[in-house]
């Protein structure tokens, strides 16, 4: 008698099998399960017998309290987003045991490696200069120096040290730098441990040559960087933008950056497109990029992979160990905006 494969309910919205698997891990998906492609706003329509029978779930679609219950083989549900939703009653997630991951670590070392080449480019304006050059205003030698400076030994200050803050700081220690980090949900000897010095919010913006956001979105950070903090950061110092646009008062930083108190950079706006007319696009002293630090092939393709490996783990009752866990403390609040689009 042909055993019965595991069923995958998937909505891995606005990922797709194909983005996030290779072929072959792909062909494996298939061979150890079940995938039934559903659409993830219309779970409750599923039947009683599909729903009962699903042990994983792949995105994170709305699920209400009743479809939850009919749900009675669900072992995790498996966030391919990379964004924590507030879209499930997590209490009752958490109680029944069933698991929450997410992959967003996969682009951990991307944005990372993005937000280097951007603390580069503001410290020595390269794209800056590589325009002037095109317009044949160009200025040679030292002449085209006049605001640059190293990054090699530079006051650092990163902003949130999950995922994304630990994969630049391993990249900033071929540079030498001086980094303090603040992040409010870590206790000071585990910053300690990474090699970086506590500090306060105040004491990150006062004292750094560069200052690096990196904290994701949650019910108590919305705008809380604003006029005032943009303030206490050193003249001509470079602000970095690589988490969530939400967590930032736009304006702000923007007058802070038309006024010369700072430059800036950011992967990441208020509204996604941007619109066509917006001050932003023609701010001089504010590098640009859409959305686009996280986004390579190859990280795509290791959710996949992380996906496979804990499934493997929990099919064989183990913990899952590749993806993210969420926390019963933490979940509800976060407030990122889910992605729309690759």
């Amino acid at each position: 008698m042909t055993e019965t494969k595991p069923l995958i309910l998937c909505a891995p919205e606005p990922r797709s099998l194909d983005l996030i698997f290779t072929p072959e891990a792909l062909a494996e998906l298939h061979a150890r399960y079940d995938l039934r492609e559903v659409d993830g706003e219309r779970l409750g329509d599923l039947g009683d017998a599909t729903l009962a029978a699903a042990r994983y779930v792949l995105g994170q679609p709305p699920i209400s309290s009743d479809v939850l219950a009919r749900m009675t083989s669900l072992r995790a549900v498996l966030n391919v987003e990379s964004n924590l939703i507030d879209n499930m009653p997590y209490e009752e997630v958490f109680a029944r045991g069933i698991h929450v991951l997410t992959t967003g670590a996969v682009f951990a070392l991307p944005v990372a490696e993005i937000a280097l080449g951007f603390a580069l480019d503001l410290a020595r304006g390269i794209s800056a200069a590589d325009a002037d050059f095109q317009r044949g205003n160009e200025q040679w030698g030292g002449d085209g120096n006049a605001a640059s400076r190293l990054l090699s030994g530079a006051e650092v200050g990163i902003i949130g040290f999950g995922d994304l803050g630990r994969a630049l700081n391993r990249l900033l220690a071929g540079f030498r730098c001086k980094v303090k980090v603040f992040d409010p949900w870590l206790p000071p000897s585990i910053l300690r441990d990474h090699q970086v010095a506590p500090a306060t919010l105040d004491e990150v913006l006062g004292t750094s040559d560069f200052v690096f956001v990196m904290a994701a979105v949650t019910a108590e950070n919305r705008a809380f960087l604003g006029a005032d903090e943009f303030a206490k950061m050193r003249p001509g110092a470079a602000f970095l933008l690589l988490s969530r646009a939400d967590v930032v008062d736009f304006d702000a930083l923007m007058a802070s950056v038309a006024s010369g108190h700072i430059v800036a950079a950011s992967d990441v706006f208020p509204q996604e497109p941007l619109p066509a007319d917006h001050p932003v696009r023609r701010l001089r002293g504010f590098l640009r990029s859409a959305h686009r630090a996280g986004a390579l092939d190859v990280a795509f393709k290791q959710m996949g992979d992380m996906v496979l490996e804990d499934m493997a783990l929990m099919d064989r009752e183990l913990p899952p160990l590749r993806c993210k866990r969420a926390e019963r403390e933490t979940a509800r609040r976060m407030r990122s905006r889910p992605v729309d689009r690759n």
